[in-house]
């Protein structure tokens, strides 16, 4: 099997990127491990994530948009305190802006990336399908599975996730540390509407985001946690029934929502931050969580592996244009410049507010508030924060302005 492209990993940013090459007339080979018919079962994976604005508009311009109609709750205020303190930093859209972001359930994306995957004319999914063999030189990328069969391409991406074999194969390294926090995620329902409003509570111990989701079929209004605790006590807060959890986290919500009930099985995962020290190599490069992984206290994650997809396939399309061998060292290094920049300072800005919102006591609280007061206060700044929770910083690709690349 040929293609332009071989694509590893079938994740949320491998899906996203072949569809958009797709969308222009490039062919991909997407090969992943996972069983889809896992991956896409309902007690898979109960997280939620926040799609800004605008790769919001590149999933609508590739026809990912219109499988998730419906599916989603608008984010339409940001909500940003330190602790419960009635000050606030809001993130309000103008009349004309629409939303800020969509909360979508990560269920609902793979459901919708996949249906679009499938009802491509230039994309081969191999999934579940293991590489056993995996080579790169002057003359393509060639790999052999598990089960004998061989693809080749001009050029492979490396899309699996955090722990990417395709980097570590690649002896790329990273910066990386852990912040010995686990993320506790679920959902739940509540007794006041949300009002498309997310909040954002900032504590010592770590953040507490209340993430607003479509009512569910009884009516009952919904919003999805993410409650960042120390690795230490994660064991213990999972190990609590739900009536017993429900209790501790309307005390972190501080009765934001009125009474509220579990509604979800709850997962966890510890959080950490990496980024590759390059993220292209010899007819390779790499996106999402395999270039790097941030806190997910801005919601950014995601987001930040849908701006390498918009970046890489205007890379890509306009090499293709002009007859350009696709894994050729010029466009590869087109993308690492306009990539390095954004990624790394929005990890460096995530970083920042972490340690920054985990130092105790009276006076870091103070000046916290004061700083959450000037932004409130500092119009430029404000917008400057706004655009970069709408994914609009920096020089914009063309799928996130929503048009073709």
């Amino acid at each position: 099997m040929e293609s332009d492209v071989i694509i590893l990993g079938g994740g949320l940013v491998g899906l996203t990127l072949a569809i958009a090459l797709d969308a222009h007339g490039l062919s991909s080979i997407v090969i992943d491990p996972a069983d889809p018919q896992a991956t896409l079962a309902a007690g898979f994976d109960g997280r939620a994530s926040a799609v800004a604005s605008a790769p919001w508009r590149m999933l609508q311009t590739i026809g990912v948009g219109a499988r998730l109609e419906g599916k989603g709750c608008p984010i339409e205020t940001i909500r940003v305190t330190d602790g419960l303190t009635p000050q606030a930093l809001l993130f309000e859209p103008g009349e004309d802006d629409g939303a800020v972001g969509i909360m979508f359930e990560n269920r609902a994306l793979r459901t919708a990336l996949r249906e679009s995957a499938l009802a491509a004319k230039n994309i081969t999914l191999l999934m579940p399908a293991r590489p056993a063999d995996v080579r790169r030189d002057a003359t393509g990328a060639h790999v052999t599975l598990a089960d004998g069969r061989t693809v080749r391409g001009s050029l492979l991406i490396g899309a699996e996730g955090r722990r990417s074999p395709t980097r570590e194969a690649a002896g790329i390294r990273i910066a990386n540390w852990s912040y010995d926090h686990t993320a506790i995620i679920g959902s739940v329902t509540h007794e006041r509407p949300h009002e498309g409003v997310a909040h954002e509570i900032f504590y010592p111990q770590g953040p507490f985001a209340i993430l607003p989701l479509n009512d569910d079929a009884d009516g009952r209004h919904r919003s999805a946690i993410v409650w960042t605790v120390s690795g230490k006590d994660a064991p213990a807060m999972l190990g609590l029934g739900p009536r017993a959890f429900a209790a501790e986290a309307y005390k972190k919500m501080g009765g934001l929502l009125g009474a509220i009930e579990l509604a979800s099985p709850l997962s966890s995962y510890p959080l950490g931050f990496h980024h590759a020290a390059k993220i292209t190599g010899e007819r390779l490069a790499l996106v999402g969580d395999a270039a790097h992984g941030i806190h997910p206290i801005a919601g950014q994650g995601l987001n930040l592996g849908f701006r390498d997809v918009a970046c890489f396939t205007e890379v890509l399309v306009e090499g293709a244009r002009l007859g350009m061998d696709l894994g050729d060292a010029q466009l590869l290094a087109r993308y690492e410049r306009w990539r390095s920049l954004d990624t790394f300072m929005v990890a460096a800005a995530t970083d920042g507010l972490t340690r920054l919102f985990g130092v105790r006591g009276r006076t870091a609280s103070a000046v916290r508030r004061f700083g959450l007061g000037a932004v409130e206060r500092i119009a430029p700044l404000k917008r400057r924060f706004m655009a970069e929770a709408r994914g609009e910083t920096g020089k914009l690709p063309r799928l996130l302005q929503g048009l073709h690349a």
